[in-house]
């Protein structure tokens, strides 16, 4: 089980110098079929179901070979994301994973927060720097960030919405 509240960035803070670097791609979206590489030599193939602030996650190790063979079979439209994942504490105990993408997601940064209980999740307060919160809104999710096109529509959503359109 995952509880995980997400956002959009307002301002990035310091970062520290260590940092994951990430490569995903999505084999699938319902549910969510995921493979991971982080670094050079850990891979992980992850399925998820759900949305918004609980869903149900599996997550299983596995070998370069089979990344690379279904990284050759990517949801058809879709990209490798490509991030690093920085980690910040938080008051209260909790910790901050913060994306800064590159590749066809370059300029675009996320926010997360796993949660052991929906009550600890209920109650944090996010830091100032934290944007827009964007858990229930799957307008933000990967499955939409991993299309080709994905920035592109994640920045319309926000200039839409910033001249008053839904």
């Amino acid at each position: 089980m995952e509880i995980e509240r997400q956002f959009l960035v307002d301002a990035l803070p310091l970062l520290p110098d260590e940092y994951d670097t990430i490569r995903q791609g999505y084999v699938a979206l319902l549910p969510e079929i995921r493979i991971r590489q982080i670094g050079d030599s850990r891979f992980t193939l992850t399925v998820k179901r759900g949305a918004g602030l609980v869903r149900e996650e599996w997550e299983s190790e596995i070998s370069r070979q089979e990344f690379d063979s279904l990284a050759k079979r990517l949801l058809p439209g879709t990209r490798m994301i490509e991030k690093h994942r920085y980690r910040l504490p938080l008051a209260g105990g909790q910790t901050a994973e913060i994306h800064i993408h590159g590749g066809h997601l370059a300029g675009f940064s996320y926010v997360e927060v796993e949660f052991r209980k929906v009550e600890d999740a209920a109650s944090f307060e996010p830091p100032a720097w934290f944007g827009r919160e964007v858990t229930e809104d799957a307008r933000f999710s990967y499955g939409t960030l991993v299309r080709e096109d994905g920035l592109e529509i994640v920045w319309q959503i926000l200039e839409e919405e910033k001249d008053g359109y839904q």
